[in-house]
């Protein structure tokens, strides 16, 4: 126990032994939901949302029910990506998820705004709060895998998922430039102060491939992803090229044509369930 603590676990991301409560929400009585994985990164524009899309998108494509929550509530991009523009529907007491083409679930911010270029202008508890209730007030249908999109960095969403949810363990996302400084790291320790498992990190932007002569280019720097992972333990590592054609897709709300072999590993150490 720190010695400024002052007793209040539910504001504080330490694991000591003075912490006698647990803070994990119920679900909505209807609903049901396996595995929880959150996708993390510590600074945007990495390609979370894209790495927790196309995990989601391939556990669907597996037969398994795969869910994404978005818990990026001020940045939401998760729709955009699946091309869901309708909003979700729901009574006094429930919100029912939106779904993919492919039955993929999900839940976001931007279905539930009366206008999808509505800012979200709110203080942290708020923001808090509103993660807390994609958890406890929607009706999840029987999900096998959810993957939660999280905001960058290390603020109250993530102590509030990881408190509120759970998380079964993380997947930390990252661009080459970003993975030798301390950022990923600061992204780690978080994970082992909540006594959550990083299960895989995935290089995005790792390379480019020529498409006149098949040359592959590091853009942004040697990658250096295997070393990171040997550094923090971490077993998964996945590399995922510079793909025009994966943003038109994005841009189009196409990400589920996509299939990406390289996270091919990953999904299955996640399938496997061996954490």
């Amino acid at each position: 126990m720190s010695e400024n603590c002052n007793h209040d676990c539910s504001s504080c991301g330490e694991n000591c032994e003075s912490r006698q409560q647990s803070f994990l929400k119920p679900l909505h009585e209807g609903a049901a939901v396996g595995r929880v994985i959150a996708v993390v990164s510590g600074k945007g524009g990495v390609g979370k949302s894209l790495v927790t899309s196309l995990l989601a998108c391939e556990m669907q494509r597996r037969g398994h029910r795969a869910a994404v929550l978005d818990a990026d509530i001020t940045g939401p991009s998760i729709p955009q990506l699946f091309g869901v523009h309708e909003g979700a529907r729901g009574g006094e007491n429930f919100i029912l998820p939106v779904e993919t083409k492919t039955g993929i679930q999900m839940m976001s911010m931007n279905v539930l705004l009366p206008k999808e270029t509505d800012p979200v202008v709110w203080r942290g508890p708020v923001i808090a709060g509103a993660v807390e209730q994609f958890w406890t007030d929607v009706i999840w249908n029987d999900v096998d895998y959810m993957f939660v999109d999280m905001p960058p960095g290390t603020g109250d969403v993530p102590l509030t998922v990881f408190q509120s949810l759970p998380v079964n363990g993380l997947v930390v996302v990252a661009s080459p430039q970003e993975l030798v400084g301390m950022i990923v790291e600061k992204a780690v320790n978080m994970a082992a102060m909540m006594n959550k498992r990083v299960l895989g990190l995935v290089e995005n932007m790792s390379y480019f491939v020529c498409p006149d002569c098949g040359s592959r280019h590091s853009v942004f720097g040697q990658s250096r992803i295997d070393e990171t992972a040997e550094r923090f333990g971490i077993g998964q590592v996945a590399k995922l090229p510079i793909n025009p054609g994966w943003a038109a897709s994005c841009d189009a709300g196409e990400i589920e044509s996509i299939q990406v072999p390289e996270l091919a590993q990953l999904a299955d150490y996640i399938e496997r369930g061996a954490y």
